[in-house]
């Protein structure tokens, strides 16, 4: 048995270097080379990885926010020039963290510590690589949301929507924007239904900024928000 490595780096010699250590070990097999987040997800979606060579500095979404997403990957392995990450690597449970340049012998540690938890650990294999993330509203009035490597408090009543752009999304404050890896589906599931309402299969809306609405449209002052087609008959019942 072979075990898939899933390498995601931005840089196009680091994935060269992880790629050769990869094919010369007999038990590893590379399920795929990618350089965003985004890529990463697409081959995570068609095929089952069991270890996740990750770098922290992507240019889409950061590695740590990403690994947060793939919970069911049994080992990652942080690769990245930084040290500074490395505490914060190990409360999500990564099996190692190497620094580049990255010599033969300390990858090989890493994998080996790696194929001792595929060992140990019984895998848990997911349809959906998405977290299923729990108690997300951590408050009656406000979440927090983690972006660029910090926690960021989010006010209900200053969020006036949320914008879902592939495998993550955007909230839109009334100062500010913030952008992070998580499921509009989830959000839709666990905001307050009172006071927030899927309208579109990439909007959400704070029902309170509403001032105007059509069977097409509806304005949150002068922004307008699409309404999908699906999601008419919701809309015009809770906005009649």
């Amino acid at each position: 048995m072979k075990y898939n490595v899933l390498i995601v780096d931005d840089e196009a010699l680091a994935r060269k270097l992880l790629s050769t250590y990869v094919e010369k070990d007999e038990r590893l097999q590379l399920a795929g080379l990618c350089a965003t987040a985004s890529e990463a997800f697409a081959v995570i979606r068609q095929h089952h990885v069991d270890i996740l060579l990750l770098d922290i500095h992507l240019p889409d979404i950061n590695g740590l926010d990403l690994a947060r997403t793939c919970q069911d990957i049994p080992v990652i392995i942080f690769t990245t020039a930084y040290s500074e990450h490395a505490l914060e690597s190990y409360s999500l449970d990564a099996t190692d963290y190497l620094l580049k340049p990255i010599s033969p012998d300390r990858f090989r540690t890493a994998i080996e510590k790696g194929m001792r938890r595929l060992t140990l650990e019984p895998m848990q294999v997911s349809a959906d690589p998405l977290p299923q993330k729990k108690e997300l509203v951590e408050g009656e009035d406000y979440m927090t949301v983690k972006a660029d490597y910090k926690l960021n408090r989010i006010n209900f009543n200053d969020l006036l929507y949320i914008e879902g752009q592939h495998e993550y999304v955007t909230f839109h404050l009334r100062e500010r924007k913030i952008t992070a890896l998580y499921s509009l589906k989830k959000l839709e599931e666990e905001l307050p239904e009172k006071q927030f309402l899927r309208v579109h299969k990439s909007f959400i809306i704070n029902l309170n900024y509403v001032t105007q609405n059509d069977t097409a449209n509806i304005l949150l002052g002068d922004i307008s928000i699409p309404i999908g087609g699906s999601y008419k008959e919701s809309v015009k019942t809770k906005l009649r």
